[in-house]
């Protein structure tokens, strides 16, 4: 199945200080993928989309390996809460709270998404 680009004007922006920020097109958001964006302040942002067109964004950097990676993992959910998988060590974090669901003692920042 080939899947045809959405065509929208809508852009996805993340609130930073109190400002919203635009990121990216929402297009460039497919379900089940992870796209990296740069922020201003030198950070990475990793955003999602889920199937039922839900977005979410947390810190790219693994805290464990601290490696910008989490917007090239798996995504899934946990007893009804979306995470991400790291592609390196497999830690999953809940994409919602920015919490590791294997270790309750590390979290990654997760920002407040919209499409606008």
């Amino acid at each position: 199945m080939t899947l045809a680009p959405e065509t929208t004007d809508l852009k996805v922006q993340l609130r930073l200080s109190g400002d919203w920020f635009t990121v990216c097109d929402l297009g460039a958001l497919l379900p089940g993928r992870g796209v990296a964006a740069l922020l201003p302040d030198g950070r990475q942002a990793a955003l999602f989309r889920d199937r039922t067109g839900t977005l979410y964004a947390v810190d790219n950097r693994d805290p464990f390996t601290g490696a910008a990676v989490l917007s090239r993992g798996l995504t899934g959910t946990h007893q009804g809460r979306p995470f991400v998988a790291s592609p390196l060590l497999k830690q999953r974090f809940d994409l919602a709270t920015g919490q590791c669901l294997d270790d309750e003692t590390v979290r990654v920042a997760a920002y407040e998404v919209r499409a606008a």
